[in-house]
């Protein structure tokens, strides 16, 4: 039996997980929080990153230079609309986003956020799995493959399910690790 496809699918889980906890605010500047935030540009949603150049150049600060300055109070009301948390200090040539230092009860709702967002990639990952073995279980049925086939083929889903989800879980202890230590 063929696992690629399996594979690849949970991959691509891990990578949104991966991309998902980027967008999680750590204390710390990271230009992916931006990511999400679209102004509108002469008529089209645009991500910010398309219209201006963003820079880290301290550990809690961010610094949006618009290559056209017509966009700078869109490219602020958009920030000021999003969800992330943070005022825009608009000085007339640039944004700039001062990161404040995280509490530590602010820490531990981020530790409880991301590893919501964990669990949720393991579900990911498990129906996956379930959608394997059922193929597996279907094709058994159809006798295109033995039962013993069929167990190998089960024992090697589960094998490869374990995998990814213990690489889910070193990404998780990596990113509480990052949040509980900056």
């Amino acid at each position: 039996m063929d696992y690629t496809n399996l594979k690849e699918r949970m991959q691509k889980t891990i990578n949104a997980y991966t991309e998902k906890l980027s967008e999680v605010r750590a204390g710390r500047a990271n230009p992916a929080i931006l990511n999400k935030i679209r102004i509108d540009y002469y008529g089209t949603p645009t991500p910010i990153n398309q219209v201006a150049g963003i820079s880290v150049p301290e550990a809690r600060l961010i610094v949006i230079q618009p290559w056209d300055m017509s966009v700078l109070k869109e490219i602020e009301k958009a920030i000021l609309a999003s969800d992330i948390g943070i005022n825009p200090n608009n000085d007339g040539k640039v944004i700039r986003l001062a990161f404040p230092e995280l509490n530590e009860d602010r820490r531990k709702e981020l530790v409880k956020e991301i590893r919501k967002i964990a669990e949720d990639a393991k579900v990911s990952i498990r129906s996956i799995r379930r959608d394997g073995i059922d193929e597996a279980k279907t094709k058994q049925k159809n006798s295109e493959i033995t039962e013993d086939e069929l167990k190998s083929a089960e024992t090697e889903i589960q094998k490869i399910t374990d995998k990814n989800i213990e690489e889910i879980d070193k990404i998780l202890a990596n990113k509480e690790t990052e949040i509980m230590s900056v």
